[in-house]
């Protein structure tokens, strides 16, 4: 059986949008802000 082709892995999800990689840069830092403005139960992955 093939498998999807959108699955991704956990660990790149991690290391792309994690919550520690958002705060490494002004423009990610800007996201969580954003976010958090937004009330979101969720910042990041």
């Amino acid at each position: 059986m093939t498998r999807r082709t959108l699955e991704g892995t956990s660990r790149k999800r991690k290391r792309v949008s994690g919550f520690r990689v958002r705060m490494r840069r002004h423009t990610g830092r800007r996201v969580i802000r954003n976010r958090r403005k937004r009330g979101r139960a969720r910042l990041a992955v």
